[in-house]
């Protein structure tokens, strides 16, 4: 079936706006109807209000044809006039832009609503799994429809010649690892990837597992899918050849269904990209995606099988977007090597149960990372889209266990990213007291900027930053006053400290280097015949 949401979520790409009656999104729409001044009785679900004088007059021919939404053509003047009408007649209002023409739309409403029409039974027309029920009546045996991914699409409700492997085949979604090992040790995959004719599969009762016949499902030479029987022996005759042609048939279902899948992706892509790039009208942007206005997180991720990176990627932009605008918490855009999904909600760890939902749906050998941005409102979204960017970067040079970071809790590391990046362009300053430490120490094997950092580190304690440098405190106190006949290093003044410490903190130095000599005091003073420490 076709809910509101969905249509308004679609339309909303054509310059449609849903002016009243919000609490209706969940509504179901099964018909479209247009005015015909022939007939009266016109009746539907959703009113094409082609040539009404005005909202109010759209809205009387809605109530007229009982439908639960009107789309009228009129300009950003008629939103309160929509908004009164609507409420007090308990119809939805569209509002379509002017310069939207009336044939256009009713192409996109009529393919998006009869689509998703239900029949009598409760089965939509297009429904794979009525398909896989009428399949299995015609080969007397139980039906399976899977993707390329060998993860189930539909399944007929017969059992008739059923086996453990189908019933958990079907309780997990997809055939499991060591089904398909049996599968491509056999060459089956192999075959069905070769030829359009059906495969048989041979019983094999150590997996569960009786006879199959397998047919590939293929549009022109792309390999959609594959559609499973179970059998004892192979199938001949007529049964045979309505299991070719029912390949046959479900792959139009697939390009059907993909097709209008690939509409609402579309869409929905393209509004994403407006509220991440920055929009003057966010807020009627997230009305259009369906998005609560309330706080919003962006999330940032990437997916790799080992060095492929693309395949991985768009397996988890298709998981992300699966489902229909009503049916996902998040709405989801592909930009470059990137998947970025805004979820409503301000608490971090519902952003991290999204992307542990997305790991666990993809196939295991797929690893993705993720950055997760603070918790923003709808204008400030590129902002967030920021932070999850630099989350991610984060993450992808962290150990692959960890959780994916997010602002609220990693913002320091991020400030110290930042730093790093300017100090590798050169945007710090080349001369100064680090840096003449940095140098002395090259050449002279000491250790005077790590003796600085821990000494700032413990702010002056000598005890402490001894402790760090696992030295005694004495070699500390000698080490800072041969520093300061080095360099001027003015650590009285609280602003240079302040600079010193930026200054370690962009070189990424970010532990102190240990001394590699014994626990000791050192020389008070600079002997002449060897280099001080």
């Amino acid at each position: 079936m076709v809910r509101l949401d969905r249509l308004v979520n679609v339309l909303g790409g054509y310059g449609v706006r849903l002016c009243s009656r919000t609490d209706t999104r969940s509504a179901q729409l099964r018909s479209v109807a247009m005015p015909d001044a022939a007939d009266s009785r016109v009746c539907g679900d959703v009113l094409l209000a082609v040539g009404a004088a005005s909202v109010t007059e759209a809205v009387r021919w809605a109530v007229s044809a009982r439908a639960t939404a009107v789309l009228v053509r009129a300009g950003a003047e008629a939103e309160r006039e929509a908004s009164v009408a609507g409420a007090s007649h308990g119809v939805a209002v569209l509002l379509v832009d002017p310069e939207v023409s009336w044939s256009q739309l009713a192409g996109v409403v009529y393919g998006l609503v009869l689509e998703g029409r239900e029949t009598e039974s409760g089965r939509g027309p297009t429904d794979l799994f009525a398909l896989a029920d009428t399949l299995a009546d015609v080969v007397a045996g139980a039906v399976t429809i899977e993707d390329r991914l060998s993860r189930v699409l539909a399944y007929s409700r017969s059992q008739q010649a059923g086996d453990p492997a189908r019933l958990e085949t079907i309780l997990a979604r997809q055939v499991p690892d060591r089904l398909r090992e049996v599968f491509q040790a056999r060459g089956v995959f192999a075959r069905l990837a070769a030829t359009d004719e059906p495969v048989f599969v041979e019983p094999d009762p150590r997996h569960g597992l009786s006879g199959r016949m397998a047919v590939a499902v293929r549009a022109g030479r792309e390999l959609l899918g594959s559609v499973w029987v179970t059998c004892g022996t192979p199938l001949t005759g007529a049964r045979h050849r309505a299991l070719a042609d029912g390949a046959r048939t479900v792959a139009l279902h697939l390009l059907r269904s993909r097709a209008s899948a690939d509409l609402e992706r579309q869409v929905e892509s393209d509004l994403v990209i407006r509220l991440l790039e920055g929009s003057a009208d966010a807020a009627t942007v997230v009305s259009q995606l369906g998005l609560p206005h309330k706080a919003m997180r962006v999330i940032a991720v990437r997916a790799h099988i080992g060095a492929e990176l693309h395949a991985a990627l768009l397996l988890a932009v298709e998981q992300a977007t699966t489902g229909f605008g009503w049916s996902r918490p998040g709405r989801s855009t592909l930009l470059g090597n990137t998947l970025y999904t805004v979820l409503p909600g301000e608490p971090a760890a519902a952003a991290r149960e999204w992307v542990a939902a997305l790991q666990a749906a993809l196939p295991s050998q797929v690893r993705i990372a993720a950055g997760i941005g603070a918790a923003a409102h709808a204008a400030e979204l590129p902002a967030s889209r920021q932070e999850a960017d630099e989350c991610l970067a984060l993450h992808e040079t962290g150990a692959p266990p960890a959780a994916p970071p997010t602002y609220d809790e990693s913002w320091d590391d991020i400030l110290l990213q930042r730093l790093r990046a300017a100090a590798r362009t050169g945007r710090t300053p080349a001369r100064g007291p680090v840096s003449a430490l940095r140098r002395y120490d090259a050449a002279h094997a000491t250790h005077y900027v790590a003796t600085l950092r821990a000494w700032l580190e413990a702010q002056g304690d000598l005890t402490v930053a001894a402790e760090r440098l696992g030295v005694h405190p004495n070699t500390v106190r000698n080490r800072m006053r041969r520093m300061s006949e080095v360099t001027p290093l003015d650590l009285d003044d609280a602003r240079k400290r302040l600079a010193m410490i930026i200054t370690l903190a962009a070189a990424g130095d970010d532990e102190p280097s240990r001394s590699n000599s014994a626990v000791r005091p050192e020389n008070p003073g600079p002997s002449q015949g060897r280099k001080a420490e």
